[in-house]
């Protein structure tokens, strides 16, 4: 069943791809009904040479791969809402008579509009609060969870700077960096991670899916050299706190995860072969909300995860409320909380619709 899902699934994709764009190209050319071969061939062309380019432009370092990436991201971003207003106007006009000319002009226009917010609405840094209990902690400890900021072709050192000045501003005792820091080698350079020496506030670290695409191990050393800790599957203690920084992994070995790999370790291994002392207040780091049933019987109290973005585009929303438990925000599981947070940054389009890009302060309080 798995083989026969893999081997069909991308040739529904595909299909579906083609026909998207045969029917965006049908609707453009009910303005030009003589060349509609011609609009249909450029949708087809244009869409997946975007895709291709996306793609395989990721950890370039040119300027001008910098620019057709942009343009590629920006047109698809654009594209889809394109897609979803002319699927939605066809329907209405199921109902009412709207004229081909009326349905091109709103369909673009509305995507134009939306795609506009979705550029202004992900540049805007939301910091959101909460009010955590953990047993047997020393004292309150005020903590910055930040993730996956995705430096790359869309964001450098100026967004980053941001990001640092809001922490700052928010007087952390420490802050802890569940991963994909960058989305692209365009941006591992010093000056372009420089700014998180300015953080006033212990950095505690562990890798996402898209470093390990841009390349984990000097990232890591990027890191190091700022003064940032980096952990690779072990526990520190920091001021009490028990903290635990997984490599991305997979919960276990029955668990699908298309963004880790199934043949190297995963959260139910590693978490048993850790010296964890469990009456400890303890913190667990991993960049995806995946394996909290493990956590739990480690005795983790707080569980921080990001990866989701929420699903970033709405409705992609939807699709990545089906897909994680825990999609965003607070929840609990027996005696393991966890907050996943949507993120600074963003993957593929530079865009947010239904989302926000988070800055989550978490505010830990010992148990009386």
């Amino acid at each position: 069943m798995k083989t026969s899902f893999r081997f069909f699934f991308p040739i529904l994709f595909l299909g579906l791809f083609v026909l998207a764009n045969l029917y965006l190209g049908d609707k453009i050319s009910a303005l030009d009904p003589q060349n509609v071969m011609f609009y249909r061939t450029a949708f087809v062309l244009f869409t997946t040479a975007s895709v291709v380019a996306g793609m395989s432009l990721v950890n370039s370092v040119t300027k001008t791969s910098q620019v057709i990436f942009q343009i590629a991201f920006l047109y698809l971003g654009f594209w889809f809402y394109l897609l979803i207003f002319s699927l939605t106007i066809d329907l209405v006009s199921l109902v009412i008579t709207i004229p081909s000319a009326i349905k091109v002009a709103l369909s673009y226009g509305l995507a134009f509009l939306l795609s506009l917010y979705g550029l202004w609405n992900a540049r805007q840094l939301k910091v959101t609060e909460q009010n955590l209990t953990i047993r047997n902690l020393n004292g309150e400890i005020r903590l910055a969870h930040l993730t996956d900021t995705h430096l790359g072709h869309f964001r450098g050192a100026k967004n980053l700077i941001n990001v640092v000045n809001e922490i700052n501003r928010q007087k952390v005792d420490v802050v802890f960096f569940t991963g994909d820091l960058l989305d692209g080698r365009i941006q591992m350079r010093a000056e372009s991670l420089l700014p998180l020496k300015q953080i006033e506030a212990p950095v505690f670290f562990v890798e996402g899916n898209h470093d390990i695409y841009t390349g984990a191990s000097a990232i890591k050393n990027h890191l190091r050299t700022l003064g940032i800790q980096v952990l690779t599957n072990q526990v520190v203690e920091w001021r009490g706190l028990q903290i635990i920084g997984l490599n991305h992994m997979p919960a276990d070995r029955s668990t699908r995860d298309i963004h880790a790999s199934a043949m190297g370790p995963t959260i139910k291994g590693v978490l048993q072969q850790l010296a964890i002392t469990k009456d400890k207040p303890t913190v667990l780091l991993h960049h995806s909300p995946s394996g909290i049933r493990y956590a739990s019987e480690a005795n983790v109290d707080l569980y921080l995860a990001g990866h989701t973005h929420a699903g970033q585009m709405w409705p992609a929303t939807y699709i990545a409320k089906a897909m994680f438990e825990y999609n965003r925000g607070l929840h609990k599981f027996e005696n393991t909380q966890i907050y996943v947070s949507q993120g600074t940054g963003t993957f593929g389009p530079p865009m947010r619709v239904g989302t926000r890009s988070e800055l989550a302060i978490l505010n830990l309080k010992p148990v009386f």
